[in-house]
């Protein structure tokens, strides 16, 4: 759902961009309260593996694939909607600059839908899922992998609206968005319930609540890089949910008639002339610098005190 160049107005872009820097200097402010030693790490993981997830373009029905966006599962894991529009703006702002995925004049409109709305949608769904299910904290998984499913069409509902009032599509951009985005949000749902799942069983102190002391490095570090370095390769080649549905109304030429671009070796994933392990160089520096600023962000905005 990254938004290239002139699939938005100016006007869109300009909104939608000032909005999406007034909600991350919020998010900076707020999270500026919550942040200790220990968040420093777990944010620049979270952030990380976000980044190689969304390399892995997973198949879906008619020909469309989908990949992770992971707005609720970065709230959940960083215990804050806050922390995790950081991390998912950190994400889709390396992805524009230093790989070309998603516009750079449409960055403010993908990360207010998937930064901002993706976000809160998923953990306010969450909470509230996990009151009706009396709290239970075995019901987590099933909690966020609903409410993570559900974030991803509201999202998708978002970015049909922008199209729509930029002239992009009809209002038909609507129901199509929502349709497509459905099935990816049951691929959405299903690895944020897994994620969520192996952590409360395998590495609690990466969740929140009993603050526990971080475990170590090593098996996240060398998750995300299996994931970036490797299983990126086997990525579904298909369209993803905004491409399918532009090609299908018909505004998919107009990416191609403006693309607004930082000069970068890495563009769409690869090194030329490298082939496969261009993207598997890609991934694995594209992770490395998510974590690396991420790590750096929560040293900044951490109080005086932590």
């Amino acid at each position: 759902m990254h938004i290239p160049d002139s699939f938005v107005s100016v006007p869109v872009a300009i909104s939608t961009g000032v909005g999406s820097v007034a909600a991350m200097t919020i998010a900076l402010g707020r999270s500026q309260t919550n942040f200790g030693p220990r968040h420093a790490p777990i944010l620049g993981l979270t952030t990380a593996f976000i980044f190689a997830a969304q390399m892995i373009n997973f198949p879906v029905a008619g020909g469309t694939s989908g990949h992770l966006s992971g707005g609720a599962l970065a709230a959940i894991i960083l215990g804050s909607p806050w922390a995790g529009m950081l991390c998912i703006a950190t994400v889709l702002i390396i992805q524009a600059v230093l790989f070309a995925d998603g516009g750079i004049t449409a960055l403010g409109a993908n990360i207010l839908n998937l930064g901002v709305i993706g976000v809160w949608v998923g953990w306010l769904l969450t909470q509230t899922l996990q009151r009706l299910f009396g709290g239970s904290r075995a019901r987590l998984p099933l909690a966020a992998g609903i409410a993570a499913g559900v974030s991803i069409v509201v999202a998708a509902i978002a970015c049909g609206i922008e199209l729509a009032i930029s002239g992009t599509a009809s209002l038909v951009v609507l129901p199509t968005m929502a349709g497509v985005h459905v099935l990816i949000g049951l691929g959405e749902g299903l690895i944020t319930g897994g994620v969520i799942a192996y952590l409360a069983n395998a590495r609690p102190d990466l969740l929140p609540g009993e603050q526990q002391q971080f475990r170590g490095w090593l098996t996240p570090i060398v998750s995300i890089f299996l994931i970036a370095g490797v299983l990126s390769l086997v990525a579904s080649a298909w369209p993803d949910g905004l491409e399918k549905v532009a090609g299908d109304l018909g505004f998919l030429n107009l990416a191609e008639n403006v693309r607004v671009t930082v000069p970068t070796p890495f563009a769409d994933y690869g090194i030329q002339g490298l082939g496969s392990i261009g993207t598997s160089i890609s991934g694995l520096i594209g992770s490395a610098f998510c974590f690396l600023v991420a790590f750096g962000l929560a040293k900044v905005v951490k109080p005086k005190n932590a």
